[in-house]
């Protein structure tokens, strides 16, 4: 076996033993997939006339090859190891300064070192690589079997110039990678949270729904004055209840399932759905005025029960915020193009600000009386949205009109 066989023979064998899972994975995989990293070392390669190029992780015991270019035939790989000991990487760590030699058999201090003749090492170049904090990182190595002037001032002016440049993409990649990290944490305690929420609505349907019916029964007994005057605010309380578990419902499967889901119908029972919410909220609220006034004179392309939750919103929506003892109007209407539904409240107009984020989810404004979760408004948007329509919001005159607008998908444009 020659000389040169043997060399490599050594260097693989001694990578080959110390290559495992590295705990410098991660710089691993950074540094092999940097874009600068690889130019960076082929222009060293090219300007130095230097047939192998490295950036090596370097601690106190290790030595790790993270990004290699080879023409040497070396046997280097990314995540290949070398015994530190068999390195002048070593010494670049300990005293942060370079190592660097034209020619090992005419150089005053590397002359006949063993870790150049164990490996056939003739021209060599190694440059400390720091963070910006001033941490070590490790090394920027150039080697050859050959002699090359490596030590030109500039060529070792460019070697320290690209080893800064890597210590400092190192910090950059390190950054983008820990925000890259904190996105998808964050975006993971979301979806989590989304589905607790979820399942929390879930479950308070059955004791709401009881509640419910146990206040329906009691309703038809005997009653005395103060449970006459019980009845109805507890009534209410159900109401809100089971609207804000239905929102919540509604919000969560929106976000989990990518999006409010309608079944639309080519003759949807739109007016009965309208009428029958209404109704339950006249029930829930028999003090407020509710005026309903119905002109869908055509078949409608809706998903009616969708369509008559986001009136539902839209009502108690006046009912929690419009003036008390004002009456509120409901009206529904066909014509060419489509059905608007609108509802209409008085009470004090809402300011520009607050009308950009009404239809947002969790967005409350400034008025916030009788708490809520600020979905009701997003949840009336997002099933205008699903069916290609819209919602707007007017104030004129001491009166706040939402309208929804839904397209006829069969109507001419």
């Amino acid at each position: 076996m020659t000389d040169e066989m043997l060399r490599r023979t050594q260097l693989q064998d001694n990578a080959a033993f110390l290559a495992r899972a590295h705990d410098f994975q991660a710089d691993i995989e950074m540094l092999s997939s940097s874009d600068l990293v690889g130019t960076i070392l082929e222009t060293v390669m090219l300007a130095a006339n230097m047939r192998f190029a490295a950036v090596a992780r370097v601690t106190e015991d290790r030595w790790v090859a993270c990004r290699t270019v080879d023409e040497v035939d070396f046997g280097l790989a990314p995540g290949d190891e070398i015994e530190i000991r068999s390195t002048f990487c070593q010494s670049v760590r300990v005293t942060r300064q370079k190592v660097l030699f034209n020619d090992v058999a005419t150089d005053e201090v590397y002359r006949n070192h063993p870790i150049a003749a164990k490996f056939g090492i003739v021209s060599y170049a190694s440059i400390p690589i720091h963070r910006s904090d001033g941490s070590f990182f490790g090394t920027l190595c150039a080697i050859d079997t050959v002699p090359r002037d490596v030590k030109h001032p500039r060529a070792v002016a460019m070697l320290e110039m690209f080893a800064d440049l890597i210590g400092r993409s190192l910090e950059t990649e390190e950054r983008l990678e820990a925000q890259e990290a904190h996105v998808a944490h964050e975006r993971e305690m979301a979806r989590i949270q989304e589905e607790f929420v979820a399942v929390l609505g879930h479950d308070l349907r059955n004791p709401v729904a009881a509640l419910d019916a146990g206040l329906r029964l009691l309703a038809k007994e005997p009653q005395t004055d103060k449970a006459r005057d019980l009845l109805p605010l507890m009534r209410a309380s159900v109401h809100r209840m089971s609207d804000l578990i239905g929102n919540i419902m509604l919000h969560a499967k929106n976000r989990l399932g990518g999006g409010i889901r309608v079944n639309a119908e080519p003759d949807a029972p739109l007016s009965q759905a309208i009428t029958h919410v209404v109704g339950e909220i006249r029930s829930a609220f028999p003090e407020r005025e509710i005026a309903l006034d119905l002109s869908i004179t055509r078949p409608v392309h809706c998903d009616a029960a969708r369509v008559a939750q986001a009136v539902s919103n839209l009502v108690s929506n006046a009912v929690q915020h419009g003036r008390a003892g004002a009456p509120i109007a409901v009206r529904a209407v066909t014509d060419a193009q489509g059905v608007t539904v609108c509802v209409a409240n008085q009470g004090e107009a809402l300011p520009e600000e607050m009308r950009q984020q009404l239809f947002q989810p969790f967005q409350r404004g400034n008025r916030e009386s009788g708490g809520g979760l600020g979905l009701g408004l997003y949840i009336a948007g997002s099933i205008a949205d699903a069916h290609g329509g819209r919602i707007e919001v007017d104030c004129a005159d001491g009166t706040t009109t939402f309208t929804i607008a839904l397209p006829d998908p069969v109507a001419p444009t």
